[in-house]
C-alpha cells in the first residue's frame, strides 16, 4: 500500500508523540493533530491493515519496523528542512510550515543533496 501524504502525517505523529515515553492512543494523536476521532480511528484502520502499525489490546498504537521506517524519514526530513530554511532566515513558524510541506514531495536524492550541501 503507497502511503499518501495524510498517512505519513499520522506515522511522524505516532513517532513524535512516542517519544515523550508515554504510551501513544488514537486520542492522543487526534489531540495532536487537531483532527476528529473517527477521522483518526479511520486512518489508524487503514494504517493497519497496511502494516504500518500495531494496535495493542489496551489501543496503544505501536509503529512496525516498515512504520517506524517511513516515519522516521519523514522526521528526519521535516527536521532537517526547518533548520536549513532556518539557517537561511526563515522565520522558525513559517520555516516548520515549509518544512511540512516539502517533506512529503521531495525526492530522496534532492534531500540528500541538501543535506550534505548543509553539512548535517
Amino acid at each position: 500500500m503507497a502511503l499518501q501524504e495524510s498517512g505519513q502525517m499520522y506515522l511522524e505523529s505516532i513517532l513524535v508523540l512516542s517519544k515523550t515515553g508515554k504510551a501513544v492512543r488514537s486520542i492522543d494523536v487526534s489531540e495532536y493533530m487537531g483532527f476528529s476521532k473517527p477521522s483518526v480511528s479511520r486512518a489508524i484502520g487503514l494504517l493497519k491493515s497496511g502494516g504500518y502499525i500495531t494496535v495493542s489490546k489496551e489501543g496503544h498504537l505501536h509503529l512496525t519496523e516498515e512504520g517506524l521506517r517511513v516515519a522516521e524519514n519523514i522526521y528526519e526530513k521535516h527536521t532537517l528542512l526547518t533548520q536549513f530554511l532556518i539557517r537561511l532566515g526563515v522565520s522558525e513558524e513559517t520555516a516548520s510550515e515549509d518544512a511540512c510541506k516539502m517533506e512529503h514531495i521531495i525526492s530522496d536524492e534532492s534531500f540528500a543533496a541538501i543535506k550534505k550541501h548543509a553539512g548535517f
